[in-house]
């Protein structure tokens, strides 16, 4: 296990802790209002973590669920968590059922957000997205918004999509005058046929699970109710009006609410 860089936002004591998992190419960041807002409305403390290969945590040529979860696992044992609810968000979300599955007894409830436990390899363009970003050249001594506008540029005849290059863009550090990603692309390259599947598991975790995908976002689907059922029998489907992918950041106040309602009573 590879030990995680997190941020840990005080709640209530008496209730359990939350810990959001972020998806490929993402950042504990991507997950601060929503922690800061689950906080403010009573939950139990909330950990935002950054995966192995992501954001602050150390770079891994390793990047499995078994892995992932593993880190997260031994993230709990480090803070001392017994048990905990677990939301994660696509690659999180797969991150999240992994740990559920493996370890139920850490997981006292579970929210995947917008991802099912099945391959998703057919509905995915990232490995047009890492080709693009491996092909960024940013020459030394811009200034950050310049190089900035200088990838975005780069990125935007595969990558269309604004917002998407702007996420992918967060990526972006300049460290001692060179620009580079701070996200392990060899790594993810390499294992991107494991982030795109799911390992396969025999006993079902027996906890109350929550899918909550955008009504936009082809990542949950009726033909994937079956193996949903199979694996998370207790699990409820729940797709948020007008979102797309990143339900959090498309309808912010209906994710909060409906998370919030998904949570055990005080």
């Amino acid at each position: 296990a590879v030990p995680l860089a997190h941020v840990e936002l005080g709640g209530r004591g008496d209730r359990t802790p939350l810990v959001l998992l972020h998806g490929l190419f993402g950042s504990h960041g991507n997950f601060h209002t929503v922690a800061k807002a689950l906080v403010r409305r009573g939950s139990g403390k909330v950990l935002t973590v950054d995966a192995r290969n992501h954001g602050g945590s150390p770079h891994s040529p390793l990047m499995t669920y078994e892995a992932m979860s593993l880190d997260v696992q031994h993230l709990l044992t480090c803070l001392g968590i017994t048990k905990c609810i677990l939301l994660g968000h696509s690659m999180g979300g797969k991150t999240a059922m992994t740990l559920a599955l493996q370890r139920p007894d850490l997981v006292e409830r579970l929210v995947s957000v917008d991802i099912s436990p099945v391959s998703t390899a057919l509905v995915s363009e990232f490995s047009a997205y890492i080709s693009a970003m491996k092909s960024v050249k940013i020459p030394d001594g811009l200034s950050r918004s310049a190089a900035r506008q200088l990838a975005d540029d780069q990125l935007r005849p595969v990558v269309q999509l604004p917002q998407l290059r702007q996420f992918l863009l967060t990526n972006l550090v300049e460290v001692e005058g060179h620009y580079r990603w701070r996200v392990n692309l060899e790594a993810i390259s390499h294992h991107l046929e494991d982030i795109l599947n799911f390992p396969v598991f025999h006993k079902p975790y027996l906890g109350p699970t929550l899918f909550l995908g955008g009504s936009k976002s082809p990542y949950i689907s009726s033909k994937d109710y079956p193996e949903i059922r199979r694996l998370f029998p207790k699990a409820e489907v729940q797709h948020i009006d007008g979102a797309g992918h990143i339900v959090h950041q498309d309808k912010f106040e209906e994710f909060v609410t409906a998370v919030l309602n998904f949570l055990p009573p005080p």
